[in-house]
């Protein structure tokens, strides 16, 4: 049974995020309704003058084991969880006094234990009492309201006020943010487990996620698609720590884009840019200074860069943003941006401006299927000059592998079936997302055009057949670099021995499915 509305005559607070309770106290005696409180939140409320009981004289037993046990007890939690039609005569034997309102934050656990602490000193930072006592009132909503957030004492007091009690349906909310809060609250300790216990393997038995709304977009991919963006609870990352300047929100796609630019961006630590478009990078470059690196990005496909999303990892500077204000893109992100830059771009007010400092690639990536997700490691691998192996008989110059290694990197971020043409550290030419890699390599030949001439060529798997190496033969491509692997790789390098191709094998591939 539960009724529509509910008085509260009784409640019981006890805080760890103090916010507003004072005021909210104040206002619970006003409406004529009796106080329970426990130590700080007790201490608090004893300063400021506001009558109430301590949970110990409703118990009759003071608060034992270092504070672990001060609300578990019968008195507190017969009085959160007994119906009060069912349970009345029982709760007057007993001398229960009933509580209508539970209102209970837990311990700073997440923000304790970013300090350095022992095990023994981070396992008192997990609340009993608290989950205990809420869990207790949301079980029973029929009866009790219960607050976990200080942002929903107004609407507790408007409806107080107005209604001499809480309806049913606020209950029933109130008792949803509840499981929430403790699912994350136990999701949250069990990942601090995981991550301190040394013997925790990659894909461990259970995983439990917990993600906090973010924002609710317009739409998803399209416009009839709704959607909503959430992130992980912890320090806010990647784009969820992007200061915007200006610009409308962000959308689905958007975020999206900008995920494949930060990505690609983070595989240099001298000063680069990349343009992405779809989610794929349409032009990258790297060079001595940033105005140039931008520059020679926008340049490798001007025409697949408009609209798109620009990388930079350095400073946005003047000199690029009277660029970029010369055309429509829709994003820029950049660690910071010179004053000058700012007010040239606040002249493209649809232009969305992102400032993010640079911050690690997280460990692992996920995507969800039918029924579940697939988890996985970031792809952190680092193809260096001493990794790669010569296979032809031209060797390729220090420049070549220069650029090579450049293409690998950026090749990477690319949809496979990937091809990627690259010259002086900058992409000249991308065919990405082929079903066949022929079909790749003549996208990225014919986005090449005339800039062909004395690039080097990178492929995200190895050739299956040499009909690829004969499409590049007299092109002016010089030197391949993948990972090899084929069963007819013998017949791919004669290949290139015979069109006077240098090639290399990384003994790895970079696919991104």
């Amino acid at each position: 049974m539960s009724i529509k509305h509910i008085p509260v005559k009784r409640a019981l607070l006890s805080v760890s995020n103090k916010a507003g309770i004072v005021e909210f106290a104040k206002a619970l005696i006003k409406l004529g309704v009796e106080l329970i409180s426990t130590g700080g939140t007790s201490q608090l409320l004893g300063e400021a003058g506001i009558p109430h009981q301590q949970v110990e004289e409703v118990t009759g037993l003071a608060e034992m084991l270092d504070g672990r046990v001060k609300t578990l007890h019968p008195k507190i939690h017969g009085g959160i969880l007994g119906r009060r039609d069912k349970h009345a005569e029982e709760a007057v034997k007993h001398q229960i006094p009933w509580i209508d309102l539970v209102v209970v934050n837990f311990y700073p656990f997440a923000e304790a234990v970013k300090k350095e602490m022992s095990w023994e000193e981070a396992v008192e930072y997990i609340d009993i009492g608290g989950p205990t006592m809420v869990r207790a009132a949301a079980k029973n909503f029929a009866w009790v309201g219960v607050v976990v957030n200080p942002e929903d004492y107004a609407t507790v007091l408007a409806e107080l006020q107005a209604e001499n009690g809480l309806r049913y349906e606020t209950r029933k909310q109130l008792a949803e943010k509840v499981f929430a809060l403790t699912s994350r609250y136990d999701a949250m300790i069990h990942e601090y487990f995981s991550e301190k216990n040394e013997q925790t393997e990659f894909c461990s038995p259970e995983l439990h996620l917990s993600l906090k709304k973010y924002t609710e977009l317009r739409y998803g991919e399209n416009p009839h698609q709704r959607a909503c963006a959430y992130q992980l609870p912890q320090t806010p990352a990647g784009i969820f720590a992007a200061k915007q300047h200006q610009g409308k929100p962000l959308s689905y796609n958007n975020i999206l884009d900008v995920e494949a630019a930060l990505a690609c961006i983070q595989e240099f630590t001298v000063p680069a840019c990349v343009i992405v478009k779809h989610a794929n990078p349409c032009g990258a470059a790297i060079a001595e200074d940033i105005n140039t690196a931008y520059q020679h990005a926008y340049e490798a496909d001007s025409l697949s860069a408009f609209g798109g999303i620009i990388a930079l990892n350095r400073p946005c500077t003047r000199q690029i943003a009277d660029q970029v204000a010369s055309i429509f893109m829709e994003i820029i992100i950049a660690p910071g941006y010179s004053d000058d830059a700012l007010k040239v771009l606040a002249a493209k007010p649809n232009l969305r401006v992102l400032e993010m400092p640079s911050q690690p690639l997280p460990d692992w990536e996920m995507k969800w299927i039918m029924g579940g997700f697939l988890l996985q490691e970031k792809d952190k691998q680092t193809i260096r000059a001493g990794d790669i192996k010569m296979v032809t008989d031209n060797k390729p110059s220090e420049q070549d592998i220069n650029s090579m290694l450049f293409a690998w990197s950026v090749l990477k971020h690319i949809k496979s079936n990937g091809i990627l043409i690259a010259k002086n550290n900058t992409t000249i030419g991308i065919g990405a997302g082929q079903v066949s890699r022929i079909d790749a390599v003549d996208l990225a030949i014919r986005k090449s055009g005339n800039r062909i001439q004395d690039t080097v060529l990178a492929s995200d798997a190895f050739f299956p057949f040499s009909d690829s190496i004969d499409r590049i033969a007299n092109t002016g491509i010089r030197a391949v670099i993948q990972p090899g692997g084929s069963v007819r790789d013998e017949e791919v390098i004669a290949a290139c021995n015979k069109y006077g191709i240098a090639m290399v094998f990384t003994g790895k591939r970079c696919f991104r499915h």
